[in-house]
């Protein structure tokens, strides 16, 4: 028993160890395939400045990656570190699903929508079950969606989404579970927005300080919609969300003239 208790101990030893060295090896190639993906949806220059591949306890991380487009548009993407929870102790060598994806550090600047008008990709879309955002700052040129409004920038302190197809790098969108961020538009106006439990406030700026409250019904993501199929969802959902805000603010406002 004995006996078998240490082979059975050093075989896992010697896989662990052939684990550690295959990702110390392979780290630099899959970071490699990671922006050949992205750039191959986007049509863009990618790069990425580290890779580490940890295939024990199972996670990809990924750090300054950029992603620059200059065709249709401006598209400048950064993010700060990328990280990626893979099936541990090398299953991820059979099962390469990211159940977890972190993004922390973004800085993404789009001058107009026909950047996102993307070739059909070789690769199916990255799916992941779950995503959580930290640090992001997303910025819209007034040509981008929304020309009426303008320059448009939006500061996400942490956003989390359910299971997401990254068709576009704004797909989690579709699939929000919370979302802690500020709105900042033109002629200095801000606007703090909070998402939870399909509940949407938003709080300052037109609003005032008492936050105004309502049901927000995100589009279901459909397999069959193309990169431009879910950014035309996601600016109706956003020219929706706009007129629902500001007539909920102007009824709370009639109401409260009323109760005088």
């Amino acid at each position: 028993m004995a006996r078998l208790f240490k082979i059975a101990f050093g075989a896992v030893a010697l896989w662990l160890a052939v684990l550690v060295i295959v990702g110390v090896a392979y780290g630099g190639r899959a970071g490699n395939r990671v922006a050949t993906r992205i750039a191959d949806s986007l049509v863009a220059e990618v790069t990425i400045e580290s890779s580490n591949l940890a295939l024990v306890r199972g996670r990809l991380e990924l750090e300054d990656l950029k992603v620059r487009k200059d065709d249709l548009g401006v598209l400048s993407i950064d993010i700060a570190t990328i990280r990626c929870e893979l099936p541990p102790l090398g299953m991820a060598m059979i099962d390469r699903e990211c159940r977890d994806l972190m993004i922390e550090g973004v800085r993404f600047d789009v001058s107009a929508a026909a950047v996102f008008k993307l070739k059909n990709p070789k690769r199916k879309p990255l799916r992941v079950r779950h995503v959580e955002i930290r640090d992001a700052v997303l910025t819209f040129a007034p040509s981008a969606f929304l020309p009426s409004i303008g320059r448009v920038s939006i500061k996400i302190d942490r956003a989390t989404a359910g299971a997401t197809t990254f068709k576009t790098p704004l797909s989690f969108l579709l699939s929000l579970t919370s979302l802690d961020a500020t709105i900042e538009l033109p002629a200095g106006i801000t606007v703090k927005l909070g998402y939870k439990d399909g509940m949407l406030t938003a709080a300052g700026g037109l609003f005032g300080a008492t936050p105004v409250a309502l049901p927000l019904a995100i589009p279901i993501p459909d397999s069959a919609d193309d990169a431009v199929a879910e950014i035309k969802k996601l600016v109706a959902l956003g020219r929706d969300l706009a007129e629902q805000l500001v007539a909920r603010r102007a009824e709370d406002w009639l109401k409260q003239k009323l109760s005088w």
